[in-house]
């Protein structure tokens, strides 16, 4: 006897197609990925910047409190702010400007942090011709987008993201600290 067999001829194809092995990621799957990593980063890097900026203002603050408590104890020994060295406190080549973080250099220092003689900035405490009746404290940030704070011993605290004098903060986004 003779068997005759029909078959149809895409009933190979689709065999074919439906029990092939799947290994792997397609290009639209992958570039569904992509694109959310994109977003996420988009979100997530400014956020990030923005918490850079705060913890180095916060640690610029921190050493600006810092210094004016070996001020006040500086003067309550002396009876003056006059001879007050930064050396002494931060082992440091100036006599009236450190940067923080402390030690850095280059391109890792966030502020540049200037102690001055409050009736006359142009004077450093450690001068002979200070008067040394008050100081200014005055932390400049090397990110533009930052805050500039200032501290007197008068009791001028004030952060602007514009110029900071030795006397006060000047621009129109001006807050205390």
């Amino acid at each position: 006897m003779l068997k005759l067999r029909i078959t149809n001829q895409y009933e190979n194809v689709t065999s074919q197609t439906c029990h092939r092995n799947n290994h792997g990621f397609t290009l639209i799957e992958m570039m569904v990925v992509i694109v959310i990593i994109a977003i996420l980063a988009a979100i997530i890097y400014p956020n990030y910047q923005d918490h850079v900026r705060r913890a180095a203002a916060a640690q610029a603050q921190q050493e600006m409190q810092k210094i004016a408590n070996q001020l006040e104890i500086f003067k309550s020994k002396n009876l003056t702010y006059q001879n007050f060295d930064l050396k002494d406190l931060y082992n440091s080549n100036s006599s009236d400007e450190i940067s923080t973080p402390v030690g850095s250099t280059g391109d890792m220092v966030k502020y540049k942090i200037t102690l001055k003689d409050l009736t006359d900035p142009t004077l450093s405490l450690k001068s002979s011709a200070t008067s040394g009746f008050g100081w200014a404290i005055k932390a400049e940030s090397t990110d533009v987008k930052n805050y500039n704070l200032l501290m007197t011993s008068e009791g001028v605290r004030c952060k602007t993201k514009d110029s900071v004098t030795f006397t006060a903060c000047t621009g129109s986004d001006i807050t205390s600290w």
